[in-house]
């Protein structure tokens, strides 16, 4: 299974924190991080990133489409 993982532009700030928790599935990119690939094999590293994300820019989506993190 493969997960969906998105960034939202408009909400980060470019931390560094994603790439610094998982530095192959995420990148800094200019003014904003963005994923290395849309879709990744299932890796709890992006949920992490997702729940540490101090913008809360990250959503990581299962197969479905169904929000695996950031957990509520």
């Amino acid at each position: 299974m493969t997960w969906k993982v998105e960034i939202d532009p408009g909400l980060c700030i470019a931390s560094g924190s994603c790439p610094a928790i998982a530095p192959d599935l995420f990148v800094l990119d200019g003014p904003h991080a963005r994923p290395v690939r849309e879709e990744i094999p299932e890796d709890e590293r992006a949920v992490d990133a997702a729940e540490l994300c101090p913008a809360m820019a990250i959503t990581v989506r299962d197969a479905t489409g169904q929000v695996i993190g950031p957990r509520p």
